[in-house]
């Protein structure tokens, strides 16, 4: 076991903003030298879906799930303000006019520190996913038991 401190963040939520924060806190705790795990599941997944290509299921319901919800870094939307797309647009204008990260430079920058993204394996099956719907440098797939032992070991837990 590592002797620096643990952080874990479950990202539940596929929205923009909250990707953000997610990704400022991860990066700043793995720049304190702190050991980062977030975990992603549901909507959250979203964030580290593959930006290209087809994303495969089985069964009509999966494939109507995830042709509705293709997820990929570029496509997330602000939880609010969205306002058809254009709040979701200033944003990231804004983002880029202060030379803040966009989500996938964060993802780079995140994985570049050893921070580690774990995909959902429940809400994975449930929406009928598979490894290659991930983009690269997605840790291996978990449950639920490897999210609570990470948390045990955690200073901080985070719930965005």
């Amino acid at each position: 076991m590592s002797e620096n401190e643990k952080l874990t963040i479950v990202m539940f939520s596929g929205d923009m903003d909250k990707a953000i924060a997610g990704f400022i806190i991860a990066t700043t705790g793995a720049s304190m030298g702190m050991d980062v795990t977030m975990y992603f599941t549901f909507w959250g997944l979203n964030i580290i879906k593959r930006n290209e290509g087809k994303i495969k299921s089985h069964g009509i319901m999966r494939k109507m799930l995830n042709r509705m919800n293709r997820g990929g870094a570029k496509r997330l939307k602000l939880s609010k303000f969205n306002m058809l797309g254009m709040g979701t647009w200033m944003m990231k204008k804004l983002m880029k006019e202060t030379n803040t990260p966009s989500i996938d430079e964060f993802i780079k920058m995140a994985q570049d520190m050893g921070v580690k993204m774990v995909p959902c394996s429940t809400s994975i099956g449930v929406m009928g996913l598979s490894a290659d719907a991930f983009r690269e440098g997605v840790s291996s797939i978990a449950g639920a038991a490897f999210f609570l032992n990470e948390a045990r070991q955690s200073k901080v837990t985070l719930f965005i």
